[in-house]
């Protein structure tokens, strides 16, 4: 019965080719360094799932959200351990995407004909940082807000346009409600967007093209 079902989906949908092409395909011979993408992924992931489960209680407002993070930590049941994950999630997120692109760029499979590989990599590799900064602010307690303060302030010494981006990332001069709300929708909407649609487009590329094999002794 199982084996019909699968066969008519198959003849709909291709989920054997598909399959076939994804997950069967022939790669080089590699080592663990050339699964720190597959782990930032997987990462990715986790703070997807435990950011939806924070939401429910988080409130983006000045007045409730710190008490609402107190509350995820002391009332809900497990909310000490997801915020515990998210939180330390996203700081392994930034290491592992950050050795990736350094292992991508020592071994030099940035090259022909991975280029725009490379490229959506240094952008996702952007926007998780961009995650990490609005995410920090979250929290709203005394060192979130004077980080995001000193951070804010330092991308305003840009020359001739730091006054505008000051603004834009602040909502105005000073850190307000329109900060923590400008932040929350940019860590919980157009980030997320903008990293699923790269990831599309990197993983689509890794198939086309695959990946590059350890670079081998010239002596050898």
């Amino acid at each position: 019965m199982a084996a019909k079902v699968v066969n008519w989906l198959d003849e709909r949908l291709g989920l054997l080719s598909i399959y076939n092409l994804v997950f069967d395909r022939k790669v080089p011979k590699v080592n663990w360094w050339f699964t720190l993408g597959s782990a930032s992924l997987f990462l990715f992931v986790v703070q997807g799932i435990t950011g939806v489960f924070l939401s429910v209680y988080y409130v983006p407002d000045p007045e409730k959200a710190y008490d609402s993070i107190q509350y995820i930590m002391n009332g809900v049941a497990f909310g000490w351990l997801i915020r515990g994950i998210h939180h330390w999630g996203a700081t392994l997120m930034v290491i592992f995407v950050f050795v990736h692109m350094l292992r991508t760029f020592y071994m030099g499979a940035y090259k022909y004909p991975r280029e725009i590989t490379w490229v959506t990599g240094v952008i996702l590799l952007l926007a998780t940082l961009g995650m990490g900064f609005t995410g920090y602010l979250l929290p709203w307690n005394q060192r979130a807000y004077w980080a995001t303060t000193v951070g804010t302030a330092i991308a305003g010494t840009v020359p001739l346009v730091g006054d505008f981006i000051l603004r834009i990332l602040r909502g105005g001069n000073d850190l307000s409600a329109v900060t923590l709300a400008r932040f929350f929708s940019v860590h919980i909407w157009f980030l997320p967007v903008v990293i699923v649609a790269l990831i599309g487009v990197h993983m689509y590329l890794v198939v086309r093209l695959g990946i590059s094999s350890v670079p081998k002794n010239e002596a050898e």
